[in-house]
């Protein structure tokens, strides 16, 4: 990363683990074990790569930071609280996230369903709260955006799909269905979020925003694939093999290592041709896309 994307991205990860600090129950808020598992869950970890893709989306767009940083919020919060689902017995059964225990080992399977439904209802009240578009219709499909990348025909669903391909071979154009849905969805709906907070770009450029996000969404799927191969628990901060150990179909085991690598260069590639005329103005999404490719964990 250059020094310059650093402190930008630096900066971002900062005023979102701010806002998140101030926005989430307090742990001395009743039922406080709830609130307790809440922060656990969203506070001192991860990339934060959603709200990075919000944040330089609203600069593209010229939008309001404030504004930004709500929605980049309300995507993280999304992105939380599936991380705490899908760590469950009933889904991926793992123990290890960001490096600590996982929310249902940390507290209790029960705790950790609660502390899900909380974060991502808590996700829509910022929402919903203030003025976040200069038209009140395109805050209403902003909201609405995000639910339907949340849920049963986005990442939800693709989680279905996940949990039915247990075992199973699936084609190239399978997997990329399930990826769309599983971890594209909620990716897209951070950058066109990030983008709507401002009204200044045409139906076109929206277009062109959402395919950009589209082969982002798809490259950052085929680098988890890969790192989950290549990396180490300790680097990751969440188990190493798990897909292989549960034979779940990734792109590794349909491609090998070297073409799935391919691949995501490739999408990293269309990626940039999709922002082309944008100019100086897209420099973050670029940034933020070559730390997805190149990232170590």
């Amino acid at each position: 990363m250059s020094p310059d994307f650093q402190n930008w991205a630096s900066s971002c990860q900062a005023r979102i683990e701010t806002f998140l600090e101030a926005r989430l129950p307090a742990t001395d808020c009743v039922p406080e074990r709830l609130h307790k598992a809440m922060r656990y869950s969203v506070l001192g970890g991860g990339k934060r790569v959603r709200p990075l893709l919000s944040f330089a989306a609203g600069e593209l767009a010229g939008a309001d930071f404030e504004r930004v940083t709500v929605v980049a919020a309300a995507v993280e919060l999304i992105h939380a609280y599936s991380l705490v689902h899908d760590d469950l017995p009933c889904m991926d059964d793992d123990i290890l996230r960001r490096g600590k225990p996982t929310c249902h080992i940390e507290y209790d399977e029960a705790t950790a369903l609660l502390t899900g439904d909380s974060l991502q209802t808590l996700a829509f009240e910022l929402l919903a709260e203030k003025s976040l578009a200069d038209v009140p219709g395109t805050q209403l499909e902003m909201i609405a955006q995000l639910a339907l990348a949340s849920g049963s025909r986005g990442m939800a669903g693709g989680q279905a799909f996940d949990l039915d391909s247990v075992g199973k071979m699936l084609s190239l154009p399978e997997l990329e269905f399930m990826h769309i849905h599983k971890t594209g969805a909620l990716i897209r709906a951070a950058v066109m979020l990030g983008a709507r907070c401002n009204s200044c770009l045409s139906n076109e450029q929206l277009a062109r925003l959402d395919h950009f996000a589209k082969c982002v969404g798809l490259a950052f799927q085929v680098v988890d694939d890969l790192l989950d191969t290549e990396a180490t628990t300790a680097t990751l901060g969440k188990t190493a093999g798990k897909d292989a150990e549960h034979n779940k179909p990734t792109y590794v085991s349909i491609l090998g290592i070297s073409q799935a690598r391919e691949l995501a260069e490739k999408l990293q590639q269309d990626a940039y041709q999709a922002l082309d005329g944008f100019n100086e103005a897209a420099v973050r999404l670029r940034q933020v896309t070559d730390f997805i490719i190149k990232r170590k964990f």
